[in-house]
């Protein structure tokens, strides 16, 4: 690694079970091969993996979401998110029964991030996952109010804070791809 790279100390990938949180650390990973996706299992406790990206190397930590590691996360909170640079929230959108769940993790993480670091030094990305080619045929019942309703309660909890965020609608699934080729 030259001096001008920099490590990124951890990109924390967080959210309740089934978001799609290890999916995505595939995707960051450069996976794309659909297969690896379909034999994805639930993260036991954590998965970390170390990537390098554009002179830069990451640490992505893809925290299980399963309610029992949840609670341990939160119980043993500085273990898991000290020295964060950035969280990657996830909530699938897909999952409507369980947004109440999803923002009552999400808010937290939030306050103990707030108590617990400068908030100037940490970037939240919320990822609505899930949000996939379709959707709307797929699953007619996830319409535009209920996923500007989630957001709304997504910032009512974040802009009780100082922290940069985005909220970002995502899938891993691309309907087509071009490449410029020789």
């Amino acid at each position: 690694m030259t001096e001008s790279s920099k490590i990124a100390k951890v990109l924390l990938l967080a959210g309740l079970d089934n978001s799609g949180k290890t999916s995505i650390a595939y995707s960051l990973r450069g996976t794309r091969n659909l297969p690896t996706f379909c034999k994805t299992k639930p993260t036991v406790r954590r998965n970390i993996v170390s990537i390098k990206a554009y002179d830069s190397e990451y640490v992505i930590w893809d925290l299980g979401g399963q309610e029992a590691y949840r609670d341990e996360y939160i119980e043993n909170f500085d273990n898991y998110f000290k020295g964060l640079d950035k969280l990657i929230y996830v909530f699938d959108v897909q999952d409507l029964r369980r947004y109440d769940s999803a923002l009552d993790y999400f808010e937290k993480i939030i306050n103990l991030l707030k108590e617990r670091n400068d908030v100037s030094e940490i970037e939240v990305l919320i990822f609505l996952h899930k949000f996939d080619p379709d959707l709307s045929t797929i699953r007619p019942e996830i319409t535009d109010e209920i996923i500007d309703d989630l957001k709304e309660n997504i910032k009512k909890i974040i802009d009780k804070t100082d922290f940069f965020y985005q909220i970002f609608k995502t899938s891993i699934y691309c309907l087509f791809d071009k490449t410029v080729t020789d």
